[in-house]
């Protein structure tokens, strides 16, 4: 069956009575009013460029910094500690991602190698060394085939590797416009998305089995300027479907774009004001948006706040703003049930926020 990609709302419509029930019937800004400081980690001695807590869990977060370091962190039930330090890389860590059952984490350096952790052992099970030597700025795992990844690297390069064997498809590389920020595939693991730092996003169709790599589409996001940050998100309610991609741009805005072609095309649907120049800024969706009648997005920022956006708010979309880091705060990110969010900045601090009326633990 053909996919569709023509669906004019992001969110339900006004009369989705039964979707807007299950959501409790809150406006978007009383939905992300937050309580305070749920716990501060400052285990890391640079930038955390990072954080992503498991999938479909509350309680286990993850950090990635410029130390080098990695961190398994269990935030629930109190008191929140570190769990463990993952140590190999001999420079910092510039990105990484939990395997689909939570028991990998596979990361990508600035030392020209990828890792495989072991989590529960605490240690590294494989090291793949980038096969052009370069700087490995992104990663990504197919969501379908976790044995099968993608990286993105300062050569202006995506490659395509077997975790098992650390070796590369045949057919599966392939160069862009530059330095390759930002990854991310759609949810059937066809379509993936590059963000570089010339302001370029290409799209790749992707083949599961021989994981090969099709050029496809290319839009300019901000000419000369980079794309730190791409997210996809296909949302399936009963109401209504939009997918859509949410990209982090060095020219203050944050973007959402509809996917409207099988093979990635984007036409811009808002954009949103987001203090980033420098800065390798992080957004995300939040997970629990699709019964809800308006849905929001997070973002990092260079003015030291945590922005959120109503993405259906024609004026005045910012519905919240979190103050608290002292410095650029480079990524965001919710547990699955919305509880705990979790924002890192430049300085190496993490900070867990609590949302009010959600009970922890």
């Amino acid at each position: 069956m053909k996919r569709v990609f023509d669906s004019i709302e992001v969110v339900p419509t006004d009369e989705a009575e039964a979707s807007r029930a299950m959501a409790g019937g809150k406006t978007v800004s009383e939905n992300y009013a937050f309580a305070g400081m749920h716990h501060i980690f400052d285990q890391h001695t640079a930038a955390v460029t990072n954080v992503k807590f498991g999938h479909d869990d509350k309680t286990r977060l993850a950090c990635a910094s410029l130390d080098g370091t990695l961190s398994i962190c269990q935030v629930i039930p109190d008191p929140a500690n570190v769990i463990c330090m993952l140590r190999g890389h001999a420079a910092g860590v510039t990105d990484f991602v939990f395997s689909l059952s939570n028991d990998v984490i596979l990361s990508v350096s600035l030392d020209a190698t990828a890792r495989v952790w072991d989590i529960a052992a605490g240690k590294c099970m494989r090291v793949i060394e980038d096969s052009m030597a370069a700087e490995l700025l992104s990663c990504v795992f197919h969501p379908l085939n976790n044995n099968m990844f993608v990286t993105g690297n300062s050569k202006c390069f995506v490659q395509v590797l077997n975790i098992s064997t650390g070796k590369g498809y045949k057919g599966g590389s392939s160069k862009v416009t530059g330095k390759v920020l930002a990854l991310a595939f759609d949810s059937t693991g066809h379509i993936l998305w590059t963000g570089d730092d010339k302001g370029s996003i290409h799209s790749f169709t992707i083949d599961v089995n021989s994981g090969k790599l099709i050029k496809a589409r290319r839009i300019t996001v901000c000419e000369g300027l980079p794309v730190t940050c791409i997210s996809a998100r296909s949302w399936i309610s009963r109401e209504a479907r939009d997918p859509s991609l949410l990209v982090n741009c060095c020219v203050n805005a944050l973007c959402l774009f509809k996917i409207i072609s099988e093979d990635g095309a984007l036409q811009l649907k808002k954009r949103f004001p987001v203090k980033q120049k420098r800065s390798s800024i992080r957004s995300t969706f939040c997970p629990l948006m699709s019964f809800r009648q308006g849905a929001c997005v997070i973002s990092g920022s260079e003015d030291m706040c945590v922005y959120f956006f109503d993405v259906c708010k024609e004026s005045k979309p910012c519905v919240n703003k979190l103050l608290g880091h002292s410095a650029p705060v480079l990524d965001v990110c919710f547990n699955c049930d919305e509880s705990l969010l979790a924002s890192c900045d430049e300085q190496g601090m993490v900070i867990i926020w609590k949302r009010e009326g959600k009970q922890i633990g």
